[in-house]
C-alpha cells in the first residue's frame, strides 16, 4: 500500500471516530485567541478578481503523481460525490465566521485518481490570479477540506473565490486559496505568496501562527 493510501485510511478512521463522539462546545471555546466573531464575510485578496466563468473553470492535479488529471466543473459533478461540510473560518486579520455551510468536492477524491508518488510530501495550490500557497499533502486529505462551489446555500460568488475555491478550516484562511486552478505535488516544501512575505508556514489558528519568527 502506498504512503498516500496509508495516510488517507488513517484520516478516514479519525473522521469516523470523531463522529462517534458527541460534544457540546460553546462558541467562546471555538474561537482561537485574538479572533473576533463576525456575521459578515469580509473580502480579502491581492486586488485582482479573476473573472472565471463556470464553463471555463478547470482544475489540474500534477507533479509527483502517476497520472496527471484535469477536470472541469461538469466532469467533477459526474465523477465525484458532492458533499456538505459545516466548519468555522478563521482569517489572520483577526475575524472568524462560525458555522459556514460549504458544499463541494473533497480534494482527496481527486488525488486518489492521480495516485501520488511516495515521494510526494507537500502541495502547492495555484490560483487563477497567480496566487500560491503551500500545505503538507497530509493536510489536504482531511475530511473537512473541500473544493467549494457554494456556501450557506448560495453559489460561491466571484469575490469569495467562485466558481471554485479551496477551504481548509484548520488553517488560517490564506491557505484556503480562492479561484483555485491546480494542485501541484512535490517532495520539498515550497512557501507560497504570503509565506515568503513573512506569514507563518503552518498557519494554525489555535497556535496563533500568524507570522514567522
Amino acid at each position: 500500500m502506498s504512503n498516500f493510501h496509508k495516510i488517507l485510511e488513517e484520516k478516514i478512521k479519525q473522521a469516523q471516530n470523531k463522529k462517534k463522539v458527541i460534544t457540546h462546545q460553546s462558541d467562546d471555546k471555538r474561537i482561537p485567541r485574538g479572533q473576533t466573531v463576525t456575521e459578515k464575510f469580509p473580502i480579502l485578496d491581492l486586488g485582482i478578481t479573476p473573472n472565471i466563468e463556470e464553463q471555463d473553470w478547470k482544475i489540474k492535479i500534477f507533479g509527483l503523481v502517476d497520472h496527471e488529471i484535469e477536470f472541469n466543473l461538469t466532469t467533477l459533478k459526474q465523477k465525484f460525490e458532492e458533499v456538505e461540510e459545516v466548519s468555522d473560518f478563521h482569517c489572520v486579520t483577526h475575524w472568524s465566521k462560525l458555522d459556514v455551510k460549504w458544499r463541494g468536492f473533497r480534494p482527496r477524491d481527486l488525488l486518489k485518481l492521480s495516485r501520488p508518488s511516495d515521494d510526494a510530501k507537500f502541495v502547492t495550490l495555484h490560483s487563477y490570479d497567480d496566487y500560491t500557497t503551500n500545505l503538507p499533502l497530509e493536510a489536504i486529505l482531511d475530511e473537512d477540506v473541500l473544493l467549494a462551489t457554494s456556501y450557506d446555500n448560495k453559489l460561491l460568488d466571484r469575490e469569495h473565490g467562485g466558481p471554485v475555491r479551496l477551504v481548509v478550516p484548520k488553517r488560517y484562511a490564506w491557505k484556503s486559496a480562492k479561484w483555485i486552478k491546480s494542485i501541484e505535488l512535490h517532495m520539498e516544501d515550497r512557501p507560497g505568496f504570503w509565506e515568503v512575505r513573512g506569514y507563518h508556514n503552518e498557519a494554525d489558528p489555535w497556535l496563533e501562527q500568524r507570522y514567522s519568527d
